[in-house]
């Protein structure tokens, strides 16, 4: 894979960078203003094993991002780190404009984090729990605890289970009260590892409406995930792990569009159609669609593909010129799930 190398952290880059030497060490990031997260050269070894290998994430603030990648690329392990909740073996850490895990103490009250899957006392109900864990947070205020527990619930749609106990809960369940526990004070930076894990369709749909609202309300939203459709629906911006290896990352629109986009000419004019676009530089290529179609009478307008490299109102503007019969013209491109084949030639989860 090329690498294509930038200033911009925003712009769409691809590389899979060289192995951690034995000298590598955590050093202190210099914070960029603009990013929530940031790390340059993150490096997580287990002995012998690397399983993140000197990654460079660049988050920017009030984004939805996907952290994409299949289970064992690294993600959960880069987490960790972010957060403080594991020690980096080389590489820079910044969250929030703080370095990490220097500030922890600093940083991490501004952050809700769902990491690993939730945890919580089975014999208590979903609002007793949220009630325990906010009684640990040395930074909650307990005059305001109640009304937190209860807004918490009502936003992951937990309110009619609120006085059940958690071992009566299904896994969407826990799954959401881990999110309204993420939720209990306001927060800057949202860390959510696979939060619709254990969810039917319309638990997805909340939470996917829920990590909206929190956007738009000014939230930076990090999103560990390996459901395409998912990241597809609810971010704005995206990375690629695999391998350990961080191969992508950028807005979701250059993440998905880099790569071959074609258009499809419907036409029974095909070899007038083959020769304006050969005119245009494009190279046309005939599908294998039958010109005559047994259930039908008229001949069946053949279908051909070619390489976008102009705009498709031109393409169409010359096609009409050069009396070619347009009857259907579509603009394909690349999917995310193509995209993370191209990079990594590892297949992916899709939700369905």
């Amino acid at each position: 894979m090329t690498a294509v190398s930038s200033p911009d952290p925003f712009r769409w880059r691809c590389s899979r960078p060289p192995p951690p030497s034995d000298h590598d060490t955590v050093t202190a990031a210099t914070p960029a203003p603009d990013l929530a997260i940031e790390s340059r050269g993150l490096t997580k070894r287990f002995g012998e094993q690397i399983a993140v290998n000197k990654i460079d994430l660049a988050v920017p603030r009030g984004a939805v991002f996907g952290f994409l990648g299949p289970n064992g690329s690294g993600k959960t392990t880069s987490i960790r780190m972010l957060l403080g909740l594991t020690q980096a073996s080389s590489g820079q850490i910044s969250v929030l404009g703080q370095s990490m895990p220097d500030s922890l103490h600093a940083v991490l009250p501004r952050v809700g984090a769902l990491v690993e899957g939730p945890a919580f006392y089975p014999f208590l109900s979903g609002a007793a729990n949220l009630r325990r864990l906010d009684t640990a947070d040395r930074n909650a205020p307990s005059s305001t605890r109640g009304a937190r527990v209860e807004q918490a619930l009502a936003r992951v749609g937990l309110t009619h289970a609120a006085g059940k106990k958690v071992a009566a809960y299904s896994l969407g369940m826990k799954q959401r009260l881990g999110i309204a526990n993420a939720l209990l004070q306001p927060r800057e930076l949202l860390v959510l590892d696979e939060p619709t894990n254990g969810l039917d369709p319309q638990g997805t749909r909340e939470v996917r409406s829920l990590v909206r609202s929190l956007a738009a309300e000014g939230t930076t939203v990090f999103v560990s995930s390996h459901l395409l459709a998912e990241v597809e629906q609810m971010c704005t911006h995206a990375a690629v792990m695999s391998g350990g290896n961080l191969v992508a990352q950028g807005t979701l629109a250059d993440l998905r569009h880099v790569g071959q986009t074609r258009v499809r000419v419907r036409t029974p004019d095909a070899a007038a159609a083959a020769a304006v676009l050969t005119g245009l530089g494009l190279a046309p290529v005939h599908s294998d669609v039958p010109e005559q179609d047994p259930w039908v009478a008229a001949p069946l307008p053949r279908e051909m593909s070619v390489d976008l490299t102009g705009q498709p109102e031109s393409i169409v503007t010359a096609l009409v010129a050069g009396g070619v019969r347009v009857r259907g013209f579509l603009i394909e491109e690349s999917s995310l799930e193509e995209r993370f084949v191209a990079l990594t030639g590892e297949g992916f989860d899709v939700l369905q």
